[in-house]
């Protein structure tokens, strides 16, 4: 018998043992089902947001970044928070021109005030609507794509017209089944006319993304006489020079409200590397939670498979006698109990996999969690299983292999 041939006929013979005794073998199997469900779900999860971060929740690109007056990214601190409120004063448009001027490193750079308002249409409203007024180059610097209609203009801001961009969420609620471009909605009792709407975001743990309304920046000045809330989004000239791009917009900031060497920056800067470094600690967190809760589980797996594999020698001691007695060499005993227990962990990996699949389609259709199964997850999750059966394998099968076939035959069925 051949090395393929005997791993064949091992492999053959597992899989009538296994199908012989399914309730055992799946009872058996609990422990690596769950430890495998476990790392494939969790990777998914941070797959899933991965992936999200990447091109929705962080829309500036490689190349571009933030400037906020305040930014406190993965801390959680209210008195600093409170602190920085006092101390860093508001942005202004004087500011703003004042970079757009000398800014030789930044390809674009936009600015931005964030508010709410009401909006209605008829007898419907909505309240709380995030409302913003921008630059026209917003659509550019936050990736803003248009579904119908356009963006605001260079025209809409120089003239401060009463004109709104939409995002998908109020064209279905205030436009359901028609174009509302050229249409009329109430913007805080303000009659606006609708020149564009977004194409749809989608919604992340349960939160929209697409209920927002976008004005020119000179007809929010003129609606909120409060400067406050202004901010400034930059890209720089490419993804290469973001480093200096950001060095160069501090010095000028620092320059501007007339900082000393030493003093604290008074206002904040971030980038997409700062929402994916700020991901990575907490995906590091629960990934290394993940591995503890997975290692004991595939350990208790483990030993199970390891207890059912003995008492699988005791109750075919007979057999092995009688293999042993027309041929069948050590090692074909040991490959067969090898074989046996690796198949036995694979196949509870594989109704992990299932199982973790099934997870990952519920939570991200009823709960809005981006949930993304990445292949390597599911090559990792079944290798380790088969691996985890055959380490715990190996004890059984040595001691099924050592057997001696006179005293084996002698052994009751």
């Amino acid at each position: 018998m051949t090395g393929t041939a005997s791993f064949w006929e091992a492999v053959k013979v597992a899989a009538q043992s296994l199908r012989a005794s399914k309730l055992r073998s799946f009872l058996t199997l609990l422990g690596i089902i769950l430890a495998t469900t476990t790392l494939i779900a969790v990777m998914s999860v941070i797959n899933g947001m991965n992936i999200y971060i990447a091109t929705q929740v962080s829309d500036m690109g490689a190349d571009g970044f933030r400037i906020r007056r305040v930014v406190m990214i993965g801390e959680n601190d209210p008195k600093k928070f409170l602190l920085l409120q006092k101390r860093n004063p508001e942005m202004s448009r004087e500011e703003f021109d004042f970079l757009k001027a000398n800014a030789t490193m930044l390809r674009e750079i936009g600015m931005e005030a964030f508010g709410g308002a009401t909006v209605k249409r008829g007898n419907q409203s909505s309240e709380g609507v995030e409302l913003s007024g921008v630059t026209p180059n917003m659509a550019a610097i936050n990736n803003v794509q248009t579904a119908s209609g356009r963006y605001i203009s260079e025209s809409d801001v120089a003239r401060r017209l009463n004109v709104v961009f939409i995002g998908n969420d109020i064209k279905e609620k205030f436009f359901p089944n028609v174009d509302p471009v050229g249409k009329t909605l109430d913007v805080r009792g303000v009659p606006f006319e609708v020149i564009g709407v977004a194409r749809p975001v989608g919604t992340v743990f349960g939160q929209s993304r697409d209920e927002f309304i976008t004005v020119p920046v000179s007809t929010y000045f003129k609606m909120f006489s409060s400067r406050r809330g202004l901010g400034y989004n930059a890209l720089a000239l490419d993804r290469g020079h973001l480093e200096q791009a950001q060095d160069q917009v501090r010095a000028l900031l620092r320059a501007w409200r007339h900082l000393r060497p030493g003093q604290e920056d008074n206002f904040g800067m971030f980038s997409s590397d700062s929402l994916v470094n700020l991901w990575d600690r907490i995906t590091g967190a629960i990934a290394a939670t993940a591995v503890a809760v997975v290692s004991v589980f595939m350990v208790v797996g483990g030993v199970v498979i390891m207890n059912i594999m003995l008492a699988a020698v005791t109750e075919r001691t007979h057999e092995i006698g009688i293999r042993k007695a027309i041929g069948a060499r050590h090692t074909d005993i040991l490959n067969q109990f090898l074989v046996e227990s690796s198949m036995l962990a694979g196949a509870g990996g594989l109704i992990g996999v299932l199982i973790a699949w099934i997870v990952a389609v519920v939570v991200r259709n009823a709960f809005s969690v981006p949930m993304q199964m990445p292949v390597s997850a599911v090559v990792v999750g079944v290798s380790l299983s088969a691996t985890v059966g055959l380490f715990f394998g190996i004890y059984p099968a040595r001691r099924a292999a050592r057997l001696d076939p006179i005293e084996a035959l002698r052994h009751e069925k």
